[in-house]
């Protein structure tokens, strides 16, 4: 069964996802990330010049040729119906991502906002009703220690 995490209080989903992808990249893990385009292209950005000694290799689902999306140990996808990867999922969207259950992990990342949080609450509810257990990760906490 799927490992649900939800990251609560992340300062931005972009800046915040540029860490995280950084981490699990480095620890050699397979991700795809899903989320709204806009968001999406906004992160493809980000992770091209977050760091100036930091790449991360990534790709594109939508234009990406099978090979190059097969070698990239991150992926970028509105949809993940036909992504390679199965280990780590992280949602950056507002929709509960159709085909999670097929992953290892997924990653729920929240910020602060109130309207995030109230999403995030319902698709919270979506997991639990399914008898997913899940994990909180409170980021606020994190950065006060």
């Amino acid at each position: 069964m799927t490992e649900v995490a939800f990251h609560f209080n992340a300062p931005g989903k972009v800046g915040y996802a540029c860490r995280l992808l950084r981490k699990a990249a480095g620890a050699g893990a397979r991700v795809v990330v899903t989320g709204e385009a806009p968001l999406l292209a906004e992160l493809d950005v980000a992770l091209w010049t977050f760091a100036p000694l930091e790449f991360v290799a990534h790709c594109n689902a939508a234009n990406a040729v099978p090979a190059v999306l097969a070698a990239s140990p991150v992926v970028l996808a509105a949809a993940v119906r036909d992504v390679p990867h199965h280990q780590v999922l992280v949602n950056l969207g507002v929709p509960v991502p159709e085909g999670f259950e097929r992953f290892e992990r997924l990653i729920e990342v929240v910020t602060g906002e109130d309207e995030d949080r109230k999403q995030a609450r319902a698709r919270w509810k979506h997991y639990a009703d399914r008898g997913y257990a899940i994990t909180r990760h409170d980021l606020a906490t994190k950065e006060q220690a």
